[in-house]
């Protein structure tokens, strides 16, 4: 069961990426939709289970969730572009970079010589691992394409930022996993809101796939709710490494399911670097 229990995750996070992009619309009707079905299942959840939170605590869970859209919205932009099968090592390799820095700067890990060399290698094996997936027989900037590749890479690295900070918050809250999890979707649809309204795109609310998008909210809620069922079960460092095969699983399904073609040698490149990252975050994580 615990087995089970530990894959949940990786399976439901892995689903996320090839479910919604296959849906289709544009970024903002995905990140709407994914931000509704999140909340609807916070809300039954709350009902169920009954959090007391300080005022503190929620906002600062709010904000964590304002945080998780712009990471959110940066993948799915990033979808459209470059394919699920490309920006999903790519994005994961980064956030394990990220949160691996934070969690030294900040919360002081790796606190160990043999900890901090350790970490350096998983690093390093973890940028290794993002260059080989990002690698094409394409060039980074094409002629008939030239603001694709590359541009979109550096946008991902950029919004990237939103993801770790979305995960370095409930790390310094006295209560985290699902008592925070309505205040986090209240700032993710908040946010949602206020970009839609921003980038003057009201017209989503009118659309049919803005509405078939929730089925992403209810996949991500699945994904973060046994995630937290395995943290209680299995420990931080296995239900975290485990989690990252959904890496493995939104890539192949990209290539399976979302008909992205690569060639021989890109498809070589790719599965060694998956391989990589799925490494560096044992390295980063375990040891």
């Amino acid at each position: 069961m615990n087995i089970l229990l530990m894959l949940l995750p990786a399976i439901w996070w892995g689903l996320l990426p090839p479910i919604v992009a296959r849906i289709g619309g544009k970024p903002a009707n995905q990140i709407f939709g994914t931000a509704v079905g999140t909340l609807v299942v916070a809300v039954m959840m709350t009902f169920v289970y009954h959090p007391q939170l300080s005022p503190f605590t929620f906002l600062a869970a709010m904000l964590a969730g304002c945080f998780w859209v712009i990471g959110q919205v940066g993948q799915f932009i990033s979808f459209q572009n470059i394919g699920v099968s490309t920006t999903m090592p790519t994005s994961t390799g980064f956030q394990l970079i990220g949160t691996s820095l934070v969690g030294v700067v900040i919360f002081g890990e790796w606190s160990t010589t043999m900890e901090k060399v350790l970490g350096a290698v998983g690093i390093l094996v973890l940028i290794l691992g993002i260059v080989l997936t990002s690698i094409t027989d394409k060039p980074l900037i094409a002629q008939d394409q030239p603001n694709k590749k590359l541009p979109t890479i550096i946008m991902l690295l950029t919004t990237t930022l939103g993801y770790i900070v979305y995960m370095a918050i409930p790390r310094g809250l006295s209560d985290s996993g699902l008592a925070i999890f309505l205040p986090e979707s209240i700032g993710i649809l908040v946010a949602v809101m206020v970009y839609v309204f921003v980038t003057h795109q009201q017209r989503i609310f009118k659309q049919r796939s803005s509405w078939l998008n929730i089925a992403g909210g209810l996949v991500f809620s699945l994904g973060a709710i046994s995630y937290i069922g395995s943290v209680q079960n299995n420990g931080v460092n296995s239900a975290f490494v485990v989690s990252q095969l959904a890496v493995v699983i939104s890539t192949l399904l990209g290539m399976i399911w979302m008909h992205e073609t690569k060639t021989h040698r890109e498809l070589v490149f790719t599965v060694l670097g998956l391989l990589l990252i799925i490494s560096g975050a044992i390295i980063t994580t375990v040891f």
